[in-house]
């Protein structure tokens, strides 16, 4: 199947050649004609399946095929971090290179000129507006947000939403919405209160359901039996003065460990940065920029980062701390080994977590291999 199969308007199959996209992946080829139909939809698909384009695609075929441009909100999407509204932001330019469609990102920070772009971008009637819940809210609250005739409203991330205590922003936000119009629900995973949630937000849903994929081939996957007290001097061992691993993804579970791991690693005199929530949005910027260019060797991050955003020829991923679920393992290390190369992905497991790892395992099919711990940690 080719994305011609879909008769998209020329503009848009131009900016998806532009985008150097060439067949649609499962999720496309199952949602983009449930969409482009107009139906509401729940789908279950992880970060790297293509469920951005999934969505934008066929919505963006919609208003190319309008006499003229609009001047009220179209397409309301809902996401948990600045990441992915900045990233869907950058995917719905790049779709629509030779279409005339606008978008912007809403997100937090004490920018005032970013407040401005977004009030003037809410206030002219963007096609696209890709916000995160609380700073939509603040807009919301100053009384210039008209989303009275939104003809779509997409929640991306929802399970992450909902884990992050969104619930009620985001019922506030639907409180907004006319009742008519396409709502299409996107989750990596599907737990009862995403269930719930469906049922009060969409409307006689149609329902995708794509299973997990398992790490890929080309990652090497071990793991360390090793006790609180000994993992930053086993991190340290692991990266300092390897040749090989000139990049280093370094997960921990909370926004105080993540400070705390960087702290010591840069008292080490270790090449490392830090990044979470707390940040302001131009320093997390910064910091992701400058890790793309291998300005420092260790990126010490929160799951913030662990999906939806993609960077190339990360050498090793270390959880710090066995990952909550399953799939946050997968998320986690699908960061190392893209774009064909390989990668490593090492976990360090204190005796609390090794029923959890246990648990990751059974999910995976397989016993990952525990290397014997250095005796002078």
């Amino acid at each position: 199947m080719t994305f011609e199969d879909f008769n998209f308007h020329p503009d848009i199959i131009g900016g998806i050649k532009t985008m150097g996209f060439e067949k649609p992946t499962p999720v496309q080829e199952l949602a983009i004609p449930l969409i482009l139909q107009g139906k509401d939809l729940i789908a279950c698909a992880q970060t790297g399946t293509g469920k951005t384009a999934a969505f934008v695609l066929p919505i963006l075929n919609k208003l190319a095929l309008l006499p003229v441009k609009l001047n009220y909100i179209n397409t309301l999407v809902i996401v948990p971090t600045r990441e992915l509204a900045l990233q869907i932001d950058q995917q719905v330019e790049g779709f629509a290179y030779f279409s005339p469609a606008s978008s912007i990102a809403v997100y937090g920070g004490n920018d005032s000129g970013n407040w401005d772009r977004q009030r003037a971008a809410i206030e002219s009637g963007v096609d696209f507006l890709i916000a995160t819940p609380g700073r939509l809210i603040q807009h919301i609250q100053m009384g210039y947000v008209s989303l009275d005739r939104v003809e779509h409203f997409i929640l991306d991330e929802a399970d992450r939403m909902l884990d992050m205590g969104f619930y009620e922003d985001i019922m506030s936000i639907v409180e907004k919405l006319p009742k008519k119009r396409q709502t299409l629900l996107f989750s990596a995973t599907m737990p009862d209160n995403i269930r719930k949630l469906s049922k009060v937000i969409l409307n006689n849903p149609e329902e995708i359901s794509l299973s997990i994929s398992k790490p890929a081939d080309n990652i090497l996957q071990a793991a360390y039996f090793v006790e609180d007290q000994q993992k930053l001097s086993l991190l340290t061992s692991l990266v300092e003065g390897k040749s090989n691993v000139q990049s280093a993804l370094v997960f921990a579970s909370t926004k105080s460990e993540v400070r705390d791991i960087e702290k010591k690693l840069i008292k080490d005199k270790a090449s490392a940065r830090a990044i979470h929530s707390d940040l302001e949005q131009q320093a997390r910027e910064e910091v992701m920029r400058d890790f793309k260019n291998r300005k420092f060797q260790i990126l010490v991050a929160t799951d913030i980062i662990s999906r939806g955003i993609d960077i190339e020829d990360i050498d090793l991923v270390v959880n710090y701390d066995v990952p909550r679920d399953p799939e946050d393992y997968v998320h986690r290390i699908g960061r190392t080994a893209r774009a064909q190369s390989d990668g490593v992905a090492l976990t360090f497991i204190n005796k609390k977590q090794r029923r959890s790892f246990e648990k990751i395992e059974q999910f995976l099919g397989t016993k990952i291999y525990k290397i014997p711990t250095p005796k002078d940690l």
